[in-house]
């Protein structure tokens, strides 16, 4: 898919003369444009891309200084462009969002130049703050943070998209009666 480019504010620099371009790579279009917007109105000169090879595309055509990449796409691994955003260009800040979040894939990104790694959904302010913030900034802890219930449920959905909507597949991988991952998935997501 080509790379689409979301209407900029028109500088790349902000009025400290700091390089302000942003890509966001992520396949989730309504999610891609709302972030681009609110983004835009933070200053920020963004380019959007919704898979692996447009995010590549937009990274070898202008490596940006700020980058906000989510980690499963369609076409491949959202960890490929972060890699490659930090070869074109070391001193780029990447953000590598996922609703997948686990401790190997966030030392992983970390490892591969990402700067910090944001669970789903995140917000347009602790997107900012995160790539605004200073190498040896601690990030704030959330203010309404997910329920254990809730990063329960988003585990069980996810194994259940992995596995094609297959109940009894999920409900092996997940070592739990059908019956049971049935009730789960017949509920309404927690707070």
């Amino acid at each position: 898919m080509a790379m689409d480019t979301a209407p900029t504010t028109g500088e790349l620099t902000d009025n400290a003369g700091r390089d302000m371009s942003l890509l966001l790579v992520d396949d989730d279009k309504p999610f891609l444009n709302r972030l681009a917007r609110a983004m835009e109105g933070r200053g920020y000169s963004v380019r959007i891309a919704e898979s692996v090879e447009a995010g590549l595309a937009a990274v070898e055509e202008a490596a940006p200084a700020f980058a906000v990449i989510d980690l499963r796409l369609g076409d491949g691994n959202g960890l490929d462009v972060i890699a490659r955003l930090k070869e074109k260009r070391p001193d780029a800040r990447g953000v590598v969002l996922t609703g997948y979040g686990n401790i190997a894939t966030a030392v992983s990104a970390v490892k591969l130049g990402a700067f910090d790694f944001l669970a789903k959904p995140a917000d347009a302010d602790e997107i900012h703050s995160a790539l605004a913030a200073g190498p040896n900034a601690r990030p704030v802890p959330p203010e309404n943070p997910m329920s254990a219930d809730r990063v329960r449920w988003e585990h069980i959905q996810r194994v259940y998209e992995l596995c094609s909507r297959n109940v009894s597949e999920t409900a092996r991988r997940l070592g739990m009666h059908r019956r049971t991952l049935q009730r789960i998935l017949a509920k309404r997501a927690p707070r």
